[in-house]
């Protein structure tokens, strides 16, 4: 499932769209220096200006200017293929004929344990939600994290100016989606080793497959978008001390 969003970085197309996102982090890049720079001037006017920070700053930029395309993807294809290796693994351990057969087994158990016809569909259900929606997360994984980078190359603007709290909560949201990517499938595949002899365990594992991104949100490691008042408030200051440094020397 996850293999489907590691291959679409792998098409011609999607690696133009992502070279435009770079180009546009590039020339957000540059702006941000520009106007750092006029930040600076302003400051060691007042007597507050850094030449250290500054340069350190402008590293961190360059720095990331040149990775936000590039560590996203191949975190992501490294996350995938390890988890592919790690199910592979136990599902050949366990059930040597393929995953396939151990789905079938896990089915198949439901109707020879002597469940009631009220259970049997509950569990069904339960079962069902679980892997529909473990499917459906990583079949859109590879878009999010392709919008991620989209909105990476936004930050590239504020980065030199020193402003890197935007820059950092969109770190976490990237490692929280390749996290998630990973462990998602890893515990359904778990579960349903267990399902087959110890049934309600395994099926306390399928349902915790599901409830992952939300427990990396708890830890910081969200992968929804939300906005950085910080970075609108710092955007704006820095407008109005580019318009003050505007009037300085026109005067």
């Amino acid at each position: 499932m996850n293999k489907v969003g590691s291959d679409l970085f792998e098409m011609p197309w999607v690696r133009q769209i992502v070279q435009i996102f770079s180009n546009l982090g590039w020339a957000l890049f540059i702006v941000g220096i520009i106007v750092a720079l006029f930040d600076f001037a302003i400051e060691s006017q007042n007597g507050r200006g850094d030449p250290k920070a500054l340069a350190l700053n402008i590293i961190k930029g360059f720095m990331a200017v040149n990775l936000f395309t590039v560590v996203p993807v191949s975190l992501y294809g490294l996350a995938v293929a390890m988890q592919s290796s790690m199910s592979g693994d136990l599902t050949g351990f366990v059930s040597p004929e393929g995953s396939g057969t151990l789905l079938d087994a896990c089915l198949g158990s439901i109707g020879d344990m002597l469940f009631g016809p009220l259970l049997t569909i509950l569990i069904i259900i339960m079962f069902g939600y679980s892997v529909i929606k473990v499917f459906f997360g990583s079949l859109k994984r590879g878009g999010i994290l392709l919008i991620q980078i989209a909105v990476g190359a936004m930050y590239m603007f504020s980065i030199p100016r020193g402003y890197t709290d935007g820059f950092v909560m969109w770190v976490k949201q990237v490692i929280g989606t390749c996290l998630t990517a990973f462990l998602q499938s890893t515990m359904l595949i778990c579960g349903l080793i267990l399902f087959k002899d110890y049934w309600l365990l395994g099926l306390g594992m399928i349902l915790s497959a599901a409830e992952i991104p939300r427990i990396a949100g708890m830890f910081g490691l969200e992968t929804a978008t939300r906005p950085n008042i910080n970075g609108v408030v710092n955007t704006a200051q820095s407008a109005v001390h580019l318009a003050t440094m505007v009037k300085t020397v026109a005067k």
